[in-house]
């Protein structure tokens, strides 16, 4: 055993030993998930969304952004718009979602940050019309890699939360945390992707900030078959839609170390506010 993978293994255990288990009695209350991206709602939260289905609570996703942008140099954004946007609706279904449950908002993805105040008022209005019980966004801490749109997400939802009066619990969920040490082995990766492996693992104190946050645990062992068939919904991001032309995949990050993180028995929250 290396020492990253007992690094590793010891964090993990620490997280669910320390983890408070998300009470079964509360799987039916309402919930909302703002997405940054069209794929986030079922890598950091496909499992409890399913087991809140399972238990007859009504949920929404809110996607953030067009999902323009994710292989730009590979096909026309307007047309990448058009498929992740139904990949969306695909994955929702499959999380046991119908069609009205989406809610896509469209904001130019990479470009979230020039439309803050738009959006704060969209997701002010979409939670004052739902009134959900629970609400779920990307985790304060996310390391600055893919793009802004994940903190600003945070940020615009956060936002709009103070102005509601409405007792809402509020839980964040981590994706791009998992890119670090001792999460992932950077020894297979050029360089490049080290130094920034690097510089996830310097930002989350080498998981360290991941144990301490993350307090609540759901167990989604029962249901991961479900989540990973709502992920390969999403296929621009699991297969090549262009063969021969180098089209990356989530399963081609770190030799599929980085997708691994989200098929494990717990999916992990930071509760940030906890309603009665």
């Amino acid at each position: 055993m290396t020492l990253r993978t007992w690094l590793r293994d010891s964090l993990l255990a620490r997280m669910t030993t320390g983890a408070q288990d998300y009470p079964a009695g509360e799987l039916a209350r309402s919930a909302i998930v703002f997405s940054p991206h069209f794929d986030d709602e079922t890598l950091g939260c496909g499992g409890l969304i399913i087991r809140k289905k399972r238990a007859g609570a009504a949920v929404k996703i809110v996607f953030m952004t067009d999902g323009s942008q994710s292989h730009p140099h590979l096909m026309p954004a307007e047309k990448l718009s058009a498929i992740r946007t139904d990949e969306g609706y695909a994955a929702g279904r499959a999380l046991g979602l119908e069609s009205e449950d989406i809610i896509p908002l469209s904001f130019p993805e990479k470009r979230l940050g020039d439309h803050v105040e738009t959006a704060i008022a969209r997701v002010r209005s979409i939670l004052a019309e739902h009134q959900p019980e629970e609400v779920y966004l990307p985790y304060a801490g996310e390391p600055l890699l893919w793009s802004a749109d994940h903190r600003m997400t945070t940020h615009i939802v956060h936002r709009a939360l103070a102005d509601s009066s409405s007792p809402m619990s509020v839980f964040e969920y981590p994706i791009w945390c998992w890119y670090s040490l001792p999460w992932i082995d950077p020894s297979a990766d050029g360089w490049k992707t080290r130094l920034i492996i690097l510089r996830n693992s310097l930002g989350t104190a080498f998981g360290l900030r991941l144990a301490g946050d993350f307090r609540c645990a759901v167990n989604v062992g029962d249901v991961l078959v479900q989540k990973r068939r709502a992920l390969e919904a999403h296929r621009s991001q699991m297969t090549p839609l262009i063969e021969n032309a180098g089209w990356p995949t989530l399963g081609d990050v770190s030799n599929g170390q980085f997708l691994a993180c989200f098929f494990g028995q717990r999916e992990f929250f930071r509760a940030v506010r906890r309603s009665a």
